[in-house]
């Protein structure tokens, strides 16, 4: 495998340099990554939502809501050019949220792995990471959603590949996908189907390396991939290699939601799901998807404590 990749390498380096010179450039400037974030939208006072907020509810400083993020990856949430300022749909939607509720929003930096500590201890107030609605996490924490947690099939850009929304439609593909996530489990079981109702199956390809997958789908030797949608919307959005051919949900076949994260029993769980709402029914949040290329991800209502994935 490790000299079958260094063959594609070679091989494609030239057509893959090629295609991102011409590679479409509006996207990219319209991306901007700057720490100003004069594109950023706002939202009025929601009213309603203030009231649901608990007369005794403690923020972790007055007049401020405190919200815990972990800087990863654009369009969710990464530094700026002046890399201090957390920008990303994460922190839009913080301060959307924080200005429905007439509170000053502040973004707490956190590590993945220290949040659950940082809500539990009154670090933050709250926390908005990307953080998927689980049954074992309702067990300590109230959610309210904010979007759909989705994984996209991107092809190239000139692919002749319009659609894939089915099991049947990833039949005798040849589809990257990454070890041991959640898209490979999805992957894995609709190949199963399509190989019982004697489809062909799908060619499982896995890379490493970022820049060998771009490599495998810009020379052809790989049909698709298929991941988490932020991230693969963003890269499409930026370089042009790639578009969007179908999504399923990361849960599948259940729904998974992301979902702003407080702490069980808090009582402020219904006041960020009024103010989602109130930003749903206003339209500023469809215009702070878009802003992201996040459209996919859209959510039509807002909902306290749905049903959670179920244990593994």
């Amino acid at each position: 495998m490790f000299i079958r990749r260094r063959a594609v390498i070679a091989g494609l380096t030239g057509a893959v340099s090629s295609l991102l010179v011409h590679a479409p450039a509006a996207w990219a400037e319209a991306i901007d990554l700057g720490p100003e974030q004069p594109g950023r939208l706002h939202a009025p006072r929601n009213e309603a939502a203030i009231a649901l907020i608990p007369k005794g509810f403690t923020f972790a400083r007055p007049g401020t809501l405190s919200i815990g993020n972990a800087p990863t990856v654009p369009p969710l949430s990464t530094f700026a050019t002046d890399a201090k300022t957390v920008i990303g749909n994460e922190p839009d939607i913080i301060f959307l949220l924080g200005e429905s509720l007439g509170l000053k929003p502040e973004i707490v930096p956190t590590a993945w792995a220290d949040w659950p500590l940082g809500l539990q201890s009154g670090r933050f107030d709250a926390v908005i990471s990307n953080v998927t609605v689980t049954e074992e996490r309702k067990e300590k924490f109230d959610f309210s959603t904010y979007r759909q947690d989705q994984l996209g099939f991107y092809v190239a850009r000139d692919s002749a590949i319009a659609s894939i929304k089915e099991p049947k439609d990833v039949a005798g593909l040849r589809i990257i996908v990454s070890s041991g996530t959640n898209q490979e489990k999805v992957l894995l079981e609709w190949n199963r189907r399509n190989v019982a109702a004697g489809l062909k199956p799908v060619e499982f390809q896995y890379y490493q390396d970022e820049a060998l997958k771009k490599l495998a789908i810009a020379s052809g030797r790989a049909d698709a991939t298929l991941g988490p949608n932020a991230s693969a919307a963003y890269s499409a959005a930026v370089d042009g290699l790639t578009k969007l051919a179908g999504i399923v949900n990361g849960g599948w076949p259940l729904t998974a939601e992301i979902a702003v994260t407080t702490r069980k029993g808090s009582g402020i769980a219904d006041a960020f799901t009024a103010a989602v709402n109130g930003l749903i029914a206003s339209g500023i949040y469809a215009r702070q998807l878009a802003r992201w290329n996040l459209q996919a991800e859209a959510i039509q209502v807002s909902r306290t404590n749905p049903p959670g994935l179920p244990r593994t």
